[in-house]
């Protein structure tokens, strides 16, 4: 094989388009890595709409990573304390499915739960709703979603009446005025910055503005740098908005013709004066005003976010904070301007899309709907009643779960818990007790496959065919260039196969992942995320497609004409809104954005505005533990390391833990730089080596949140964090916790254990 691969990277959410060719081509040397073995080459795609042909060193160094430390073939054994032996695929499938019989005739579907994620590709997603939700009657599917994107999801869809981000990237490159709040783009979204930067350098009146209790690298390339205390984010946004307020900087007649619940909205934010607000957020009134009056000027304002708005106890508020800014002065649904969530993982939007979280259903559609479990019943060929109405336990739930004991048998894919979970002494304390734990993923060791049963060997990107949705809605079309090594099938062969063992045969009877995802687009029409026009044939020809792209016939005029639907709040405080099964898309589906005649999917088309006061951090730094933590991604690490971690390039990028403290407070403590710094939270300890800069803002410290057992000792950042969570969305507050700092005087170091790929 020597052809040219079009496929897309599969790290984080920017969802950038790469080619990929073999290790040998004719007439050229065999391309290697440092230790000689042959590795495929990886360039950008200059014709993916996504990335225009630019590539982050994660995405150029993506190929190094196939082939280290893989899980080849299914291993089980009996308890925790013995070692795995390998099995045949079906002595594993046999045994997967009994416990899973046992499980649900003794315990019920309910003690039934998987736990999945944002690197499946839709169509692993898929299956497993199917089987899940559908099949067994448990909606006990959570993904890692559920700990990055969740508030995004709430945010949107009471806002708006359904989930989908309303820009494309196109507008970094429209807008006026960039407002970027708890997201550290540079480093995270490399490509999605690398396209504002460059816009920003050549309009200089086009503002930026970053909201960062650090000095991050998107933050050096800002206007204005707003460095507020952790927890304060609605404070800010409810005092520009204020101030937008008072200096008239409001479209009325947006307002007056397109929102409901303004006047409850205006009510809040007359609280937040000026002077009140730089106060509590640790900033100057001057800087305040400033950022009003860039955001009150300009025509077209984009506003960016990610985990720092998300990851919070109030994070569903945030989002919808963030919204409100938007519906006063009339910046949505047009070049340039709207809200946008940068999403984390590579298919999270795909996930969303395919009911991947304990709440959802395919489609955008939500389980405690009773319209919309039978639509998808219907399609699914099951007896009425038989998706469960009640939300499934979301990934902390199934932690608690395991400690009291009605989760019966845990299946996880494709993530890593045992690290990035809140809480994770308690964390790994819970996984310890599961009765029966699979887990499946691409490599081994990772820190889950510790407390797991069995293993079962997964395929991974460049060993599958299937798409993935990126944070602008575009659909790639990722196919299967090499395969698979040693016994490791596709994560929705696996599903599929314990679905037909189980008796499903009809159910799971796919050829391939063209027929599967086929399917799923039936259940996209007339939906928002409307993708019936779609299918691998169609990305394969004509690339890269963003959604509603629904099939030509339907004839759609995207007027904005509604019939009657319902409304209610479902358990996770979400709008939930039925609207007839031909109801009219309020988006133009010609359009690369969503609500560009101002239309919305709610009962009368209208946005709504959220009043919200704050309420701070739900764990307040004290005279016990006075500094606030904060955890984030370093540019060339991904999560939990599973894949950069064996890279030679991005982990020596890296090379250690560390824990960043302003000089002032260094001082008081009596820590020099690079000195080991014991960090204590409630819940655990751990031990850094102190980075002392100016680039933190004092009272609050940072660590990267990358480092699990396998790769360094006592430095899981997770280990400190706290499992509070947004009542609406259910997604923890990873971002901040209380900690204090103890400066260790001698005799014990951090081990960084940098050379794990070359031993394990």
């Amino acid at each position: 094989m020597t052809e040219v691969t079009k496929t897309l990277c599969p790290y984080c959410g920017v969802g950038c388009g790469l080619e990929v060719s073999p290790p040998a081509q004719p007439g050229k040397a065999t391309h290697r890595d440092s230790q000689g073995n042959p590795i495929w080459r990886v360039r950008g795609d200059k014709a993916h709409p996504s990335s225009q042909g630019m590539v982050c060193v994660k995405g150029a160094t993506i190929a190094e990573s196939l082939d280290k430390n893989r899980l080849h073939y299914p291993m089980v054994r009996d308890s925790l304390d013995q070692k795995f032996r390998r099995v045949s695929w079906d002595e594993a499938f046999d045994l997967i499915t009994k416990r899973i019989q046992t499980v649900r005739f003794t315990q019920g579907p309910e003690a039934i739960c998987m736990y999945g994620s944002g690197q499946f590709q839709t169509e692993d997603y898929y299956i497993a709703q199917k089987l899940l939700k559908g099949c067994l009657g448990s909606n006990n599917f959570d993904a890692n979603s559920r700990l990055c994107m969740s508030s995004a999801v709430a945010g949107y869809i009471q806002s708006f009446g359904a989930d989908g981000p309303p820009c494309c990237y196109e507008d970094l490159e429209l807008t006026d005025c960039a407002f970027l709040i708890g997201t550290n783009t540079a480093e995270c979204h490399p490509i999605v910055f690398n396209r504002l930067e460059k816009y920003h350098k050549k309009n200089r009146k086009v503002k930026m503005i970053v909201v960062d209790p650090r000095r991050t690298p998107t933050a050096e390339a800002a206007d204005l740098h707003l460095a507020i205390r952790p927890g304060t984010d609605i404070d800010l946004l409810n005092g520009i908005a204020h101030l937008l307020m008072r200096w008239n900087y409001i479209d009325v007649g947006f307002i007056d013709d397109c929102t409901s619940n303004f006047p409850a909205y205006a009510e809040v934010i007359r609280h937040y004066s000026p002077e009140i607000v730089a106060d509590r957020c640790g900033i100057d009134v001057k800087d305040l005003e400033t950022a009003a009056r860039y955001w009150g000027e300009s025509q077209r304002v984009l506003s960016l976010w990610s985990m720092g708005v998300n990851q919070s106890s109030e994070g569903t508020a945030k989002v919808r904070t963030i919204i409100n800014l938007h519906l006063m002065t009339g910046q949505i649904g047009k070049p340039g301007a709207g809200p946008f969530s940068l999403t984390g993982q590579p298919n999270a939007m795909g996930g969303r899309e395919a009911g991947g979280l304990a709440h959802l259903l395919p489609g955008y559609r939500l389980v405690k709907n009773p319209q919309h479990r039978a639509e998808v019943e219907e399609v699914w060929g099951l007896k009425r009643g038989q998706i469960s109405p009640n939300p499934g336990l979301t990934a902390w739930d199934m932690i608690t779960g395991l400690e009291d004991g009605t989760v019966g048998l845990l299946w996880i894919a494709a993530t890593n818990p045992a690290v990035s979970m809140p809480d994770l002494e308690r964390t790994k304390a819970a996984l310890m007790r599961s009765p029966f734990t699979i887990y499946q993923d691409a490599y081994y060791p990772t820190e889950t496959a510790t407390y797991a049963h069995v293993l079962l060997p997964a395929a991974q990107w460049s060993e599958k065919t299937g798409v993935m949705t990126n944070s602008e809605r575009t659909v790639t079309l990722c196919p299967a260039f090499r395969r698979p090594p040693g016994e490791a099938k596709a994560d929705w062969e696996i599903f599929a196969e314990i679905g037909r063992r189980l008796g499903f045969v009809g159910e799971f009877a796919f050829a391939n992942s063209a027929e599967v995802y086929a399917e799923f687009v039936k259940l996209t029409r007339d939906r928002p995320c409307d993708m019936t026009g779609l299918s691998h044939e169609q990305l394969r020809s004509q690339g890269p497609t963003q959604w509603p792209h629904p099939a030509e016939e339907m004839g759609r005029t995207g007027d904005g004409e509604k019939e009657d639907g319902e409304m209610g709040r479902t358990g996770d405080g979400e709008i939930n809104f039925t609207p007839p099964l031909h109801h009219k898309s309020p988006s133009t589906t010609s359009s690369k954005r969503l609500y560009t005649n101002l239309r919305f999917h709610t009962p009368d088309g209208r946005a709504r505005f959220g009043a919200y006061h704050s309420r701070g951090l739900a764990e307040p730094p004290d005279p016990d533990y006075p500094f606030v933590l904060t955890t984030g991604r370093l540019y060339g690490h991904w999560h939990t390391l599973t894949r950069t971690g064996r890279i030679e390039k991005t982990r020596q990028m890296h090379p250690e833990p560390f824990i960043e403290i302003h000089p002032r407070d260094a001082a008081r403590l009596e820590i020099t730089d690079n000195q080991l710094v014991e960090v204590r939270s409630r819940r655990s300890k751990t031990f850094f080596p102190a980075k002392i800069t100016k680039a933190i803002a004092p009272g609050t410290v940072f660590v990267p949140m990358h480092w699990g057992a396998l790769w360094a000792d006592n430095a899981e950042a997770n280990a400190l964090t706290h499992p509070e969570s947004c009542p609406d969305s259910l997604q923890p507050e990873l971002k901040a916790c209380a900690v204090q700092l103890i400066p260790v005087t001698a005799g014990l170091t951090v081990n960084a254990k940098v050379s794990i790929a070359a031993k394990i």
